[in-house]
């Protein structure tokens, strides 16, 4: 039942086709209870191991660029590159995540009742009554 822990972080995709894996499982290793379900993952976790690593020594640094250029033994120009990458990567998955944003006619479309309904609705929110 206690397995040993992968000898390598495991990364958010797929190894053989690169599609996003879903944690599905969950065990105690002191018990043995174990949860099946599909388990939302965290938008750093989604990121590649490399980018979380990363973040690891930036937020150990204290956010200090030229102190993580100096313990990697690059340039400050490399590392400000790096995290440029991490920074490309988490928006990408921020916008992947984020509820599309719009009007209440772009959800109720162009017919006239459905907005006529639409305004009763933004009416009577005002008011605690929503029918």
């Amino acid at each position: 039942m206690n397995e040993e822990p992968p000898p390598h972080p495991v990364g958010s995709d797929c190894p053989y086709c690169s599609a996003p894996m879903v944690v599905t499982r969950m065990a105690c290793g002191r018990c043995g209870v174990a949860i099946e379900a599909d388990f939302p993952m965290s938008r750093l976790g989604m990121l590649p191991v490399e980018h979380q690593r990363f973040i690891e020594m930036f937020v150990l640094a204290g956010g200090n660029l030229k102190q993580i250029a100096e313990q990697v033994g690059v340039s400050y120009p490399t590392i400000r590159s790096r995290l440029d990458k991490v920074i490309d990567s988490l928006r990408s998955e921020i916008a992947k995540t984020q509820r599309l944003k719009g009007t209440v006619l772009d959800a109720v479309g162009a017919d006239k009742s459905n907005a006529q309904q639409a305004a009763k609705l933004i009416k009577g929110i005002g008011k605690g009554d929503a029918t």
